[in-house]
């Protein structure tokens, strides 16, 4: 007769089963923590040490030198004198009503504007000529970017010889095709065409420089695959080369802005602010003829820090429009 085995009693001869519970992985890493913690300390002094000389010296040398000039505007300071008188607006409200403030505003807009767009053109369209292979392209590239590295001052003293009208290389030139030479020193709209192409002629070996280094850095690949596909050189250009130089086309549309706006040096040798007044007085010329000419410090300030707002705006448009176009 068959045993009946009960629910629940073992069965005889049969190998016990036993299941086993995974092991939950422990989580909490005590040890860790407080390293982790001592890693980040550290990290963080290391940027401080870092960072902490550069940070000093943009304290001391541009933001501190900024406030002090923000709060000279609103004073009555003769350079020579110990004290300063506060005077609230009164600077800004002059600069305001005076006609010449406007005139040399227009001319400062004039000769940024010519000298940022000539710059850039120019150095682009050399940089693309001299990305070929070419016989002495490296002694030409080192000719381009020479003027440069010249002092503006000497740069302005050897272009007098050029513009002169009476014995100057240009009156020579067109003495030869039967044409008179321009009065550069005595016409301001003259001028302004002299000291803005002296200026050109030495920029546009750093634009330049910066343009070639952004061509040799692009997508070799997207110029193989257009040639395969036969595009001609202009879609090409502005389809594919343009494209790749935005970032660059932007830093130098900052850079170049702003060391235009701040060109003394070829003004001063080349014509001092002249001729008829004020012909080629940009608004940095005219902080020096008020600093240190007419002995009106806070009169100064207030033009510069009103260049100062200028820029600003400007430079935060660009960026603006910079994202936007990313």
């Amino acid at each position: 007769m068959p045993s009946v085995v009960r629910p629940g009693a073992p069965v005889p001869g049969a190998v016990p089963l036993t299941v086993a519970t995974p092991a939950i992985p422990s989580t909490s890493r005590t040890p860790a923590a407080p390293r982790r913690g001592r890693w980040q300390r550290r990290d963080l002094w290391l940027a401080v040490l870092l960072l902490a000389p550069n940070l000093i010296l943009l304290v001391v040398f541009t933001y501190r030198p900024l406030l002090d000039n923000i709060r000279l505007s609103f004073t009555n300071w003769n350079i020579s004198s110990p004290t300063a008188q506060y005077i609230g607006f009164d600077n800004y409200v002059e600069w305001a009503g005076r006609p010449d403030s406007w005139k040399i505003l227009g001319i400062t807009l004039v000769f940024t504007v010519a000298t940022v767009a000539g710059s850039m053109v120019i150095g682009l369209v050399m940089a693309l000529v001299l990305d070929q292979n070419l016989r002495g392209r490296g002694l030409v590239r080192s000719l381009v970017f020479a003027p440069y590295v010249i002092s503006g001052a000497a740069i302005g003293v050897a272009f007098q010889f050029v513009f002169d009208p009476r014995f100057g290389m240009i009156q020579d030139l067109l003495a030869r095709v039967g044409l008179d030479s321009p009065n550069f020193y005595q016409d301001p709209d003259w001028a302004l065409f002299m000291v803005t192409s002296t200026y050109i002629w030495k920029n546009v070996g750093y634009v330049f420089v910066i343009y070639l280094a952004a061509l040799q850095g692009r997508r070799i690949e997207l110029d193989e695959a257009a040639q395969i596909d036969g595009t001609g050189p202009f879609r090409h250009f502005f389809r594919i080369v343009l494209p790749q130089l935005r970032p660059t086309t932007f830093f130098l549309s900052v850079t170049v802005l702003l060391s235009s706006v701040q060109v003394f040096d070829i003004i001063n040798v080349m014509t001092r602010g002249g001729p008829m007044g004020n012909g080629t007085t940009t608004m940095v010329y005219q902080i020096y003829q008020e600093t240190f000419v007419n002995s009106r410090a806070g009169y100064g300030a207030t033009v510069a820090t009103i260049m100062f707002v200028i820029l600003l705006v400007i430079t935060v448009i660009q960026v603006r429009f910079q994202d936007q176009k990313d």
